[in-house]
């Protein structure tokens, strides 16, 4: 039995990729987040939660020795930060396109 508008199922089959003695079997799907904005903003404000949620314990923190706690939660801010910001750029000079070489000359 045949439906109008049916998908063979061969059609869409998964490629294959032989790594050594393993085959892997990757699936054609597009990424959720191409560019990894998203991604890393939702990174960022994970970390600023849990920055903010450890602030009134830390005397109990420092008492018990993980004081450094906080310190990691504020790290992964800062860092969240450069990498939404490096996404960002990346996000702008791929809309712009490619540029041309230096020499007006394009490579092939």
């Amino acid at each position: 039995m045949s439906y109008v508008g049916a998908v063979d199922p061969r059609d869409q089959q998964p490629t294959k990729h032989e790594i050594g003695k393993r085959t892997y079997l990757v699936a054609d799907v597009e990424p959720l987040d191409v560019d990894g904005v998203r991604t890393v903003a939702v990174g960022c404000a994970l970390w600023a939660v849990a920055f903010i949620g450890l602030l009134p314990f830390y005397g109990q923190l420092q008492d018990s020795g993980r004081g450094w706690w906080i310190w990691t939660c504020l790290a992964g801010l800062g860092l969240g930060l450069f990498g939404w910001e490096y996404t960002r750029r990346r996000r702008q000079q791929r809309a712009r396109g490619p540029r041309p070489s230096p020499g007006g000359r394009r490579r092939a």
